[in-house]
């Protein structure tokens, strides 16, 4: 294990502290940290108790919550602008509280706002953990749009130049980095994204469930995620389809992920997938997990004897139990940043077929007869139906066969690459080569001062018309802000320049 070789005082600051990718990361490298002896909080402008991780539940964690009562939006609107303004107001609450000046590394994931804050404001370094340049995930479809967001494009390269480091979550989201932010120089390093290789409890509900939605000779398919159309789930549909566990009375393919009624393209893809399936004559059900009341209802249904099964918003006790009992994970989105099903999937020694584009080309070790059988966790094929169909039928084939013993690979590659103590390992590694450096000083940050204090300057002489202790304030002003008492005094005599300036010209005017 990797260590630092003096205890750090380290906070963590992100937008919204829920269940997501983005936060298991933050809760796990926060965690990995703090085992190792590191003083760690986490800043956040919302947590809620009843929809976090448990390790912030049970208090593992130290959290700290500002300007949850701020707005997120205006009219469904501006949510960018709003998170921005919130992750600021957490920020000044550090300053006014002086906790700024208690750390000695700030990370700082999904905005960076802050970072030129932090940097003039406090003494502490900053990495940022970049999961994928935010203005290549904004929607610009409208001209108005798109003006509005060229001001944050702008803002998000120069903010992140203020890091002291940054790291990224694969070798695919470095290679966007580098084409996206071309005028931010400093190598950009790779912290893997973990999982957590404990196994948690299964609910009795979601055995029943599985119980309801297969019979007892049943094998089945699985399919993972949220219920948009850039996850592709339709490619899923069609090569299992075309491969031979059409014609097998006892395969299935169960489809899962995240939903919400309320969000159109939802409900929209939903039913694009319900009129493929009828193409494609592939019989099915649509169960919405979350109102599931009373199993009886799906007892007396037909359920269990169509061919796909659809599942919406299951909890991540049923989605553990199903990525357990699944025979073979489909791994459908292209261009994933990371991806962290698959992981999941080899965690329970279960293959995994995806697109071979993305963070897959690092998670998955393809097969490749002759040369890979003792590492294999899968395949990676192009987004086209009738690969992925051979890759069914070769699986079975290397099931049968025992070509490939992924009770054992997945597990492996997992534990060495993928797990907590290996991503922690990587957050060591990159906080030690900047953690003892120098303090960076940029051009920008000295204007800033100059500007700021010049204002200053103009207001205090007009209300006090120029005390001598005017004069001293924004000499102690400089100095804190340069740290040098030196730079400090030749700003003093600037100041008394150009004050000496501005009264002729208040005097002439």
């Amino acid at each position: 294990m990797t260590e630092l070789k003096r205890k750090l005082r380290i906070a963590f600051i992100h937008p919204d502290l829920g269940i997501g990718g983005a936060e298991r990361l933050v809760v796990d490298a926060a965690v990995g940290l703090q085992e190792q002896g590191q003083d760690v909080t986490i800043y956040t402008s919302h947590c809620d108790k009843s929809h976090c991780f448990e390790e912030v539940r049970n208090g593992t964690l130290k959290v700290k919550v500002y300007g949850d009562g701020l707005p997120t939006n205006v009219g469904g609107r501006f949510f960018i602008v709003f998170a921005n303004l919130r992750q600021l107001y957490l920020v000044m609450k550090l300053v006014l509280t002086r906790e700024i000046m208690r750390y000695d590394l700030f990370i700082i994931d999904q905005l960076s706002t802050c970072l030129p804050f932090l940097h003039m404001l406090g003494n502490a370094k900053t990495l940022f953990y970049c999961h994928f340049p935010d203005q290549l995930l904004a929607i610009r479809s409208s001209f108005i749009k798109k003006l509005y967001r060229v001001s944050f494009d702008i803002m998000e390269q120069f903010t992140m130049s203020a890091a002291d480091c940054v790291v990224v979550n694969s070798n695919f989201t470095k290679t966007v980095y580098q084409k996206t932010f071309t005028y931010l120089k400093g190598k950009v390093n790779v912290v893997y994204p973990c999982v957590d290789l404990t196994f948690g409890p299964i609910q009795d509900k979601d055995k029943e469930l599985a119980e309801v939605l297969l019979n007892t000779r049943d094998k089945f398919y699985l399919s993972v995620n949220r219920y948009e159309r850039k996850k592709n789930i339709e490619l899923a549909l069609k090569a299992f389809a075309l491969s031979e566990e059409m014609n097998n009375p006892h395969a299935k393919l169960i489809i899962c992920g995240g939903y919400d009624g309320r969000v159109v393209e939802n409900v929209e893809y939903l039913k694009h997938l319900h009129k493929i399936s009828d193409t494609l004559q592939l019989s099915y059900a649509t169960i919405f997990y979350p109102e599931i009341s009373n199993l009886k209802d799906l007892q007396t249904s037909d359920t269990a004897t169509k061919k796909v099964i659809f599942l919406t918003s299951i909890s991540t006790s049923l989605k553990d139990l199903l990525l357990s009992k699944t025979e073979l994970l489909l791994y459908t989105p292209s261009f994933e940043h990371f991806g962290i099903v698959p992981l999941e999937a080899m965690k329970y020694g279960k293959p995994v077929i995806a697109v071979n584009t993305g963070g897959p080309l690092e998670t998955v070790e393809p097969l490749i007869k002759g040369k890979t059988e003792n590492i294999a966790t899968g395949w990676l094929k192009t987004a086209d139906p009738e690969e992925w169909s051979n890759a069914i039928n070769e699986f079975k084939n290397v099931r049968d066969q025992k070509v490939v013993v992924f009770s054992e690979t997945g597990p492996k590659r997992v534990r060495k690459l993928f797990s907590r103590e290996a991503m922690t390992n990587s957050f060591v590694e990159n906080i030690k080569t900047f953690i003892d450096s120098k303090r960076t000083s940029y051009i920008w940050e000295k204007l800033l001062i100059v500007l700021f204090n010049l204002l200053l300057q103009v207001i205090m002489s007009r209300i006090f018309i120029v005390k001598p202790w005017t004069y001293l304030l924004l000499a102690v002003t400089s100095t804190l802000c340069f740290r040098n008492i030196g730079t400090g005094l030749y700003w003093l005599a600037v100041y008394l320049s150009i004050s000496i300036l501005l009264r002729g010209v208040s005097s002439i005017i």
